[in-house]
């Protein structure tokens, strides 16, 4: 792999889960790197390694061998407790189930990141109400998920990847319960925010329209990268009409 200025660069990846007497390979001698700044897609089929290899590059799950480098520090080698600073530190997170705490408000929810971080509880107030703003929930900050739409969760849940000012951002299937318009709302918004703050941005899913707001595309199948595609002209926004 040529030398470019990646903030994580992954080298000979591969993943094997043990089930009974069975081996399944998820990730297969993978090698990519990802630059500050841009947004990928990693997109594939249910089954294609996709969301195996993203958890390995966050710190999720550990892998069977290769390298994971992040700003010269290897992931792979991180106790557990280093890895629970790092991403507390550097990443931010969006998931397909909002995976809010059901018994907190919006604004606790956004806050907690900043709990382990050990901010103050005004600041953590501060920061929490300005994202969330930014998001267009500023008069939701005391509802429970319970009380919102899916799309509402979803932006809190977007709310809370971005309040610590991460260097990267990890979606999962972001939008895999949104309908269609609220898919692009909350893309758009994503996508958006990522460029405005020079971010790294990696998505996981298997929608072609979804990938088409990414610099860069990684197709994977049967835990390989079958082919890698620059997009000149990534979405910016999109307009949703019926």
């Amino acid at each position: 792999m040529s030398e470019k200025n990646y903030i994580i660069k992954v080298e000979n990846l591969s993943k094997i889960y043990t089930m009974g007497q069975e081996k399944i390979l998820a990730l297969d001698n993978v090698s990519i790197g990802f630059e500050k700044g841009k947004i990928y897609c990693l997109l594939g089929t249910s089954g294609s390694g996709k969301s195996t290899l993203l958890n390995m590059i966050a710190g999720l799950e550990r892998s069977t061998k290769g390298s994971i480098v992040f700003k010269g520090k290897h992931i792979e080698k991180m106790s557990e407790e280093g890895l629970a600073i790092f991403r507390q530190k550097y990443l931010g997170f969006v998931f397909q189930s909002y995976n809010l705490l059901p018994t907190l408000t919006a604004l606790e929810n956004v806050m907690l990141p900043l709990v382990f971080m050990g901010y103050k509880k005004s600041e953590r107030e501060k920061r929490a109400f300005s994202v969330l703003k930014e998001v267009g929930l500023e008069k939701r900050i005391k509802h429970k998920p319970s009380e919102m739409s899916g799309g509402q969760q979803q932006r809190v849940s977007i709310a809370r990847a971005f309040v610590n000012n991460p260097e990267i951002i990890f979606a999962d299937e972001p939008t895999g319960n949104l309908d269609t318009k609220t898919t692009y709302e909350m893309m758009n918004l994503i996508t958006s925010k990522v460029r405005e703050h020079n971010q790294t941005l990696i998505i996981v899913t298997h929608d072609l329209e979804i990938s088409e707001y990414a610099d860069e595309i990684i197709y994977l199948k049967d835990g390989h990268i079958i082919k890698t595609e620059i997009n000149e002209n990534p979405k910016k926004e999109v307009l949703y009409t019926q």
